[in-house]
């Protein structure tokens, strides 16, 4: 799988490897009704397969000077004193370090196999027996004002659990295991605390919180044990200059007997939303909301009910409706008129690290029902006038949730300012086939960026299409069954409910307490053109995590789509086969019990009689679910191309190039191109191999970059997002491209195809850099129409992921297809959708 257009801020559910995060996966991870889990932590499921590894021995020798001393997540939230997350450095030694050279990292509590760390560079030096301030992202809370930093990033970090690492460097570290952090040389020290998977000796530091920060004592003792040498503590940041150090100091008061209590405020619920993305009574009781019932949730993990004044003030920026979060099946129903008392919170599903939106809700509620049956308030209409251009406002890079909203100028905004409130759209172009967890995406701009097929097209990184929106259901499934759509179909007539904000959405998400019905927009899988008897056919295939104990009829698929829809190409590039006990940890590496069931599968279909070639990655080193340990593979018809076996290509040997013009030569085949560079740690290797068709070579190299797990959502509070996987992407496509014009300098007339799921967009950096803009090879999706450049869709958006690039050499002997049968459906066997390319060598 991959990850999500800047989605992927959002950790892949177990067994993803690539989207999102977009997108691992652009496929969200799986959640209880489709709904938000408040018990755990996100991620953490996919965590649990982590939590039992023990310290790695490296830990055992503690840093002589240059130590992380004090570290607080809580900056900002509710409760809070300071406005700001830090991070303080101790130096016990008796000369400076220069800092230069070192980064902050911060990793989540619950990493999963797609989690990517986060860091901040510093700069200056750490005085010998000084301390060294590094501040992080401002919450919308707090009343102080860290000490001027030493250094500042932009990290939002959770307040009770996290890893905090110093790092001489300032590339991020790939481990998310504590033994794979120890081992790691660059890791100069590590504090987990809270309930952090990655945490130095027999537990991480305990009792952080809103209020509290952990903290070594004065004499910095450091038994490479946080649970030992941290306790929790009144936050007391301190910057080299020697500013801070004893916290805040409060005015002067007599002691106190008993504090008194402040009434809950009395406010309407244009009061408790306010005029920007989170609650000016965040934290705080309140009284009095009045309002309608709009909407019941009475399932999942998240029960409760949206209620709306029916009397608005005049602000167009102050939402009417809010949640009231009930945690059990709700005693309203829509219509009834009630008051509720409770204690507002800014809740952030999927966590606050993930980036994603605020949800203003009312929580321990006291509702008291006034009368029932009452006309519901009339919806806002959402539609290609409402909606703006524009999707979100730009904040540098940083948080847009205390700038005030501008509903009349970015969709974001005006989805904000109708938070909780009954809205409704009309007949709608679906962009997002109905998922397994009952939910679609619609386009209610139906001429923006539009694709042949009825999608809307993602074009760049500042056009993230903002008339999609999702669509779920209140509709028990006992009365009404959540309809199955696929793209270019319509939800026809109008669908009506609260507007949510949900975290794999990509934007926010009706819940429709009224569905439309589908229309069928009449497509159907596609079947490629045929190829002359001249041609070879290579194609690329993402068949996303295939293992042995998958169901039969997911191999017969597959075989279907292979030998039908692309008529049986003489190579096929496939991702993410697993090994042969797919995702059972236990040192199984060789593949070949599922390349046998599915080449069976595809002869069984009347396609040819594949041979295979693959090289069997070391145990857990190549990314995706653990144990699965997925890779590359080439099939082959022997009938039709010649494999060129040269030995000498194994998991860890780099393969490379020998001799000149006709004689060039790969030194293994296949082989693996720059195994143990660290671009390649926890992901995918190139696979390089030679055929021949006709007595002509061919160099073929299948790829599978790494994720987009980690990056911030195109929904993000901070504007623009940030895209941290990106880094190793590119250095990944700087590796492979000096390998490619290794090989058509010595050979200018080599025939070459690279291929794959790059995990990117066709104008992404990491492509970009592969590519070197056009010069040393080809991406074939940019001489297609532009309303057709896609292979998957994510959150509504037809995108580009998986590529087929050729030598300049090839480039005009090229038929090329994307071969539209799984990303645009709801019954999908791969969410990639295949690609093939036909070539006179």
């Amino acid at each position: 799988m991959s990850h999500s257009p800047e989605g992927a801020s959002r950790p892949a559910r177990p067994g993803t490897s690539g989207q999102a995060a977009q997108a691992g996966s652009a496929t969200p991870p799986p959640r209880p009704a489709l709904l938000r889990k408040r018990v755990l932590p996100f991620g953490i499921a996919g965590a649990v397969v982590l939590a039992g590894i023990g310290v790695h021995s490296a830990f055992a020798t503690p840093s002589a000077d240059a130590v992380v001393a004090e570290v607080y997540g809580g900056g900002g939230n509710a409760g809070a004193t300071y406005t700001n997350d830090f991070v303080e450095l101790a130096n016990s030694g008796a000369s400076a370090l220069d800092l230069s050279d070192y980064s902050i990292q911060y990793l989540s509590g619950a990493p999963t196999a797609t989690s990517k760390w986060q860091a901040t560079p510093l700069t200056g030096s750490l005085a010998a027996g000084g301390r060294y301030l590094v501040g992080e992202v401002a919450g919308t809370g707090g009343s102080t004002a860290l000490p001027t930093p030493d250094a500042t990033g932009t990290i939002a970090m959770s307040a009770t659990s996290g890893t905090i690492a110093l790092v001489q460097g300032t590339d991020a570290l790939t481990c998310v295991t504590a033994a794979d952090c120890a081992a790691d040389s660059r890791v100069k020290d590590l504090v987990g605390f809270g309930t952090a998977v990655v945490h130095e000796g027999s537990g991480p530091a305990a009792g952080a919180s809103n209020t509290a920060s952990v903290a070594r004592g004065s004499a910095l003792a450091d038994t490479d044990d946080n649970a030992a040498d941290f306790t929790a503590g009144d936050p007391t940041p301190q910057n080299a200059a020697g500013t801070g150090g004893s916290g805040p100091t409060p005015p002067p008061t007599s002691p106190p007997t008993s504090p008194p209590t402040s009434p809950p405020a009395a406010v309407k619920i244009h009061d408790i939303q306010g005029d920007t993305r989170v609650s000016p009574y965040e934290g705080k009781a309140v009284s009095g909301a009045t309002g309608i019932v709009t909407g019941v949730r009475a399932y999942g993990s998240s029960q409760g009910f949206w209620f709306q004044d029916p009397h608005p003030d005049s602000d167009p920026r102050t939402s009417e409706g809010v949640f009231v979060y009930t945690g059990s099946t709700p005693t309203v129903s829509v219509g009834d008129s009630v008051s509720v008392a409770g204690t507002v919170s800014d809740y952030y599903p999927g966590g606050t690290t993930v980036g994603g939106q605020a949800v203003t809700e009312i929580t321990k509620p006291t509702v008291t029902t006034v009368s029932s049956g009452n006309p519901v308030p009339a919806p806002v209409v959402l539609d290609d006038k409402e909606v703006p251009d524009s999707f979100a406002p730009s904040a540098g890079g940083g948080s847009i949730e205390s700038l005030p909203l501008r509903p009349s100028e970015y969709a974001l905004d005006l989805y904000a300012s109708l938070e909780g409130m009954n809205v409704q759209i009309g007949s709608s172009r679906v962009v997002g086939a109905t998922d397994p967890y009952s939910e679609l995406w619609v386009t209610v701009k139906p001429k923006q960026n539009p694709t042949k097929r009825g999608g809307t097209l993602y074009t760049g990184y500042d056009a993230p299409n903002s008339g999609r929106l999702m669509v779920q259901s209140l509709i028990p499934t006992s009365t009404s069954a959540f309809p199955t759509a696929d793209v270019g179909d319509t939800l026809k007539g109008t669908t009506t409910g609260p507007l949510d904000y949900n975290q794999f959405g990509g934007t926010y998400a009706i819940q429709a307490r009224t569905l439309g019905t589908v229309k069928s927009g009449g497509i159907t899988p596609e079947v490629t053109a045929k190829a002359s008897s001249s041609q070879a056919t290579i194609a690329t295939y993402n068949v996303e995590n295939l293992a042995p104990d998958n169901a039969q009829s997911k191999f017969d698929a597959l075989a279907k789509g292979l030998v039908t829809n692309l008529r049986s190409p003489d190579v096929v590039a496939l991702e993410e086969i697993q090994d042969n006990d797919g995702a059972t940890d236990d040192g199984v590496v060789a593949a070949d019990q599922t390349l046998t069931k599915l080449t069976a599968a595809i002869a069984a279909a009347g396609g040819p009689h594949y041979q295979w070639r693959e090289i069997d990655p070391v145990n857990d080193k190549d990314g995706g679910e653990p144990g699965g340990n997925i890779r590359s593979v080439f099939l082959f018809n022997p009938d039709r191309v010649s494999f060129v076996d040269r030995a000498g290509g194994d998991a860890t040997t780099a393969v490379g190039i020998t001799g000149k013009g006709d004689a060039t030569q790969l030194t293994a085949s296949p082989g693996r191109i720059a195994p143990n560079d660290p671009a390649w740690d926890s992901s995918r290797k190139p696979l390089a191999a030679e055929f021949t068709f006709r007595g002509k070579k061919l160099f073929v190299i299948a790829n599978h970059f790494d994720s987009k797990g980690g990056d911030q959502g195109i929904d993000s509070r901070f504007q623009p997002p940030v895209r941290s996987s990106e880094v190793q992407r590119v250095r990944q496509a700087i590796l492979e491209h000096d390998f490619v014009a290794q090989l058509e300098a010595a050979d200018p007339k080599a025939d070459v195809v690279v291929l794959g799921d790059l995990n990117d967009y066709q104008f992404s950096p990491a492509v970009t850099s592969l590519t070197d803009n056009g010069k040393t090879l080809t991406d074939l999706v940019n001489t297609l129409p532009a309303a057709e450049r896609y292979s998957y869709v994510y959150e509504g958006n037809s995108q580009v992921l998986d590529h087929i690039l050729v030598s300049p050499d090839l480039d005009k002997r090229v038929d090329y297809d994307v071969v539209h049968i799984n990303s645009e459906f709801a019954d999908q066997t791969s969410d990639h959708d295949p690609q093939i390319v036909r070539l006179k060598p």
